[in-house]
């Protein structure tokens, strides 16, 4: 995928912890863990508001687009249906069905 999270970079920045951000943010480390590796499909506006709150940052120092081919081999993203497909999860902060109800 051509969104890159730097969320890893911010908090090295920021001198903070996933487990503290986890906290203020009322994330499981699972599923920040998730957004940190850039496993994630898709982040609720309301779970980036809370990181952008707690890192003290905008949006685009966390997530960045680029054009490069994705690193897994083939050079073009995994086709809908195939494996992979459903490995990344919903991360966000409320409401849905994701793990944090």
């Amino acid at each position: 995928m051509p969104i890159v999270v730097n969320l890893d970079v911010m908090m090295a920045k920021r001198r903070m912890s996933s487990g503290e951000l986890a906290n203020l943010i009322g994330l499981s480390q699972a599923n920040l863990s998730i957004l940190k590796t850039g496993k994630a499909r898709a982040v609720r506006f309301s779970t980036l508001e809370a990181i952008c709150k707690a890192l003290s940052c905008q949006p685009g120092e966390i997530l960045e687009y680029s054009q490069e081919a994705p690193a897994h081999g083939t050079g073009s993203p995994t086709p809908a249906g195939s494996a992979d497909s459903g490995a990344g999860e919903m991360v966000g902060t409320g409401g849905g069905s994701n793990a944090e109800q």
